[in-house]
């Protein structure tokens, strides 16, 4: 059976609501990545940035296809190699909410293999938000127990199914051109 939280932050992404979330990195915010008045949400509880887009997680290249219309067969190999887990700056995004498309048209998306995002992927058929659970210029919460209390008031559900749990490592960012080119942004 699964844990009543799990499922109503499933419900509440499906209905165009932000949750507060383990990743497979960090603590996050998120949200239905092709809803913009979720998105808007989320920029507004942070008091984040218009212009900065978001980091993305989905269930497989299959996904991200469907957001992405091309990019370089590297992809594949870059995310299978990878010993830890890795958001790649794709160009090129569409059929997502504007807000979460950077000013180049590119986007970050971040193959995830964790349990409780994949079920919060899964329920929606789409991208989730997954943006660091922390107010913009603020240090981000290394554990539940550091997340800011307006940010806690401020989402419509909470998944603290791995409370006691540090989720500390931010993941690795590399920033893909269709010529190929990579570009290491964190390692």
């Amino acid at each position: 059976m699964e844990n009543q939280e799990l499922e109503h932050c499933k419900e509440t992404i499906a209905n165009g609501g932000i949750i507060l979330f383990p990743t497979d990195t960090i603590w996050g915010i998120g949200c239905d990545a092709t809803n913009e008045a979720a998105c808007q949400k989320i920029i507004d509880l942070k008091q984040r940035p218009e212009n900065k887009s978001f980091v993305l997680l989905a269930d497989g290249f299959a996904m991200v296809e469907k957001y992405i219309p091309e990019f370089p067969e590297i992809c594949y190999d870059l995310v299978d190699m990878s010993t830890k887990p890795m958001t790649i700056i794709y160009p090129n995004a569409k059929n997502l909410a504007p807000s979460v498309i950077a000013q180049d048209g590119s986007v970050g998306i971040r193959i995830t293999k964790d349990p409780v995002c994949l079920a919060l992927i899964r329920k929606i058929g789409r991208p989730i938000v997954a943006t660091s659970a922390n107010l913009t210029g603020f240090p981000q919460a290394n554990n539940y127990s550091e997340i800011h209390p307006s940010l806690l008031a401020g989402v419509d559900a909470v998944c603290a199914v791995r409370k006691d749990a540090d989720l500390t490592e931010p993941s690795q960012i590399i920033k893909i051109g269709l010529n190929s080119s990579i570009e290491i942004i964190r390692a």
